[in-house]
């Protein structure tokens, strides 16, 4: 996989159960990482993230964090609206 690629939970999940199904036989971490062709790094993040997550868990997650950071967005321009409206407020402008 090229480095960067960002991966999508409904290709991680199966590749993770992948690797477990490999580890249990009898297998170690780094060939079975090898075999879904990723790096242990990656695996160990990834298991971290979506470890015990469903398919439908795992896309609400992704959704909640896509509104997180809309959300974010929205909080950081109001704040600098904000932050305008005071300075014009104190006569700085």
């Amino acid at each position: 996989m090229p480095r960067g690629k960002a991966e999508q939970a409904e290709v991680i999940i199966p590749k993770l159960r992948e690797v477990e199904v490999e580890l249990g036989r009898g297998k170690t971490v780094t060939e079975a990482v090898k075999k879904i062709g990723v790096t242990e790094q990656t695996y160990y993040r990834w298991k971290k993230k979506y470890g015990g997550l469903r398919m439908d868990q795992a896309k609400r997650l992704k959704e909640l964090e896509k509104e997180n950071s809309r959300l974010k967005r929205l909080l950081a321009d109001a704040e600098l609206d904000k932050a305008i409206l005071r300075e014009v407020a104190e006569g700085k402008f």
